[in-house]
């Protein structure tokens, strides 16, 4: 009796004024901060306690997570999905959701309150979100497409090793198309997709998210005669997967006319080198779950319907670089209005074999953009340039003015591996800007040919 007296006691303590030392911050789900997608049943919440300025000696000693399916609802403490008390913990990290089961397609919203060592308890931390996936294999009603000018099968192998480029380049990089229309409004829309080997997704104009070089490269499948392509293992892998993404893309939407873009890159899904003749073509697959305001669904997906053109990017490989012509874009090509009447029909390819797993991953972004420490002339229209530290990237040329059909190229000086090498083609007229979107290049110096004028930062 005594001691379920002291319980109570503990319990009464423990849920005190909120007035506590300490605060959850930086709240993570899956080790993530806010994740667009994940696909663990259960998934696992982290945090932070920060303290007061000069406090000291402080520990958090209870949690309370709760979880809803919208902010406001999460805020209001209505309608939660879970909300649990654990009034004698000081774990704030992997605190796995215990509540009903959650559904595939839906955002969830949480947060966490704490209690100090003095039993008092803290303001509700910031709204945190994460975002489950496709979870079952019969929820993807999308088709994997391609460009109709391609076949399944993967590049050929050179026949001579030593070749500068493969013996037969590949084609230009496919730009894809949808129109479709919205006649309601929009409480909602998430995009589930991927592209191999790379690529960029566009909604109405314009690029969605901030990720490049994406997705994360995986074993897509099995690759007949890998031990003879210089990597002596067998192809017997536990598993294989293809990563997709989720983007929210509710406010790139408009009422009325909308088109979804994509550019593919062949990536190390079709490198050519090394692992030449490794699995295929570029394809693609999409599928974005709309939920309207008056709690209608709908599905956009990538199916047959939709149109394929060759695109400015003639050449993209991720071991040899990449080659721009300018004059072959398309302005407005993912934009409402745009006439495809002139572009083929999307094929349905095979879908690779690998499971289809949530890019749970951090993904590439360009985390810091450098200038030149040092810029040498050559010769009239070449230069040198020092960026003063090896570098992960490209070079990202910027209002560049010049001819139509002059050819600037840039080559990446690399000590110990191959040079790779981006051209660009200018188109002329108003100022041109050009970075590489399907390779990267490891390099301190470049140089730069064929720049029109002086060079100038």
């Amino acid at each position: 009796m005594k001691h379920s007296f002291f319980i109570i006691i503990l319990a009464l303590t423990l849920t005190g004024c909120d007035d506590a030392k300490i605060k959850p911050s930086q709240l993570t789900c899956e080790y993530i901060n806010n994740p667009a997608v994940i696909e663990v049943a259960n998934p696992r919440f982290s945090w932070i306690n920060i303290t007061e300025e000069g406090e000291r000696g402080q520990k958090q000693t209870g949690w309370h997570i709760r979880v809803a399916e919208s902010k406001e609802a999460l805020i209001a403490g209505s309608s939660l999905v879970w909300s649990y008390k654990k009034l004698i913990s000081s774990n704030s990290v992997n605190v796995r959701y215990e509540g009903p089961a959650l559904e595939q397609g839906r955002k969830y919203w949480w947060q966490v309150r704490v209690w100090d060592k003095n039993r008092n308890v803290s303001e509700w931390s910031d709204p945190a979100f994460f975002t489950m996936g496709l979870t079952e294999p019969s929820a993807w009603k999308a088709e994997w497409i391609g460009a109709p000018w391609q076949g399944e099968e993967a590049l050929p192998k050179p026949s001579n090793p030593n070749l500068k480029l493969p013996a037969e380049l590949p084609p230009p990089a496919p730009l894809l198309r949808k129109e479709f229309n919205v006649e309601k409004k929009v409480a909602s829309a998430v995009a589930y997709t991927t592209g191999l080997g790379y690529f960029e997704l566009y909604l109405n104009g314009s690029k969605v998210g901030e990720d490049v070089l994406v997705p994360n490269q995986t074993n897509y499948g099995k690759r007949p005669g890998l031990p003879e392509e210089n990597i002596p293992l067998p192809d017997n892998f536990r598993e294989y997967r293809v990563m997709y993404m989720a983007y929210d893309v509710t406010e790139k939407l408009n009422q009325g006319e909308n088109v979804v873009g994509s550019i593919l890159g062949n990536g190390f899904y079709n490198p050519a080198k090394y692992w030449c003749g490794a699995y295929g073509t570029p394809r693609f697959l999409f599928q974005m779950h709309l939920t309207y305001e008056d709690g209608s669904n709908e599905i956009i997906v990538s199916d047959k319907s939709w149109k394929a053109a060759k695109g400015p990017i003639l050449m993209d490989m991720v071991y040899y670089g990449e080659h721009y012509d300018a004059r072959l874009e398309m302005p407005g090509w993912c934009s409402p209005g745009f006439d495809d009447s002139g572009w083929q029909n999307a094929v349905v390819r095979k879908a690779p074999a690998g499971k289809l797993t949530a890019h749970t991953a951090q993904t590439d972004r360009v985390m810091e953009v450098l200038d030149p420490v040092k810029i040498e002339k050559l010769e009239e229209g070449k230069y040198k340039i020092d960026f003063g530290q090896e570098i992960s990237g490209w070079v990202h040329m910027k209002d560049v003015t010049g001819e139509a059909g002059r050819k600037i190229e840039i080559k990446y000086l690399q000590p110990y591996s191959p040079n790779g090498e981006n051209i660009y083609t200018m188109k002329g007229g108003s100022p041109e800007s050009y970075h590489a979107r399907f390779t990267w290049f490891v390099f301190r110096e470049v140089e730069i040919s064929g720049w029109p004028g002086e060079y100038r930062r």
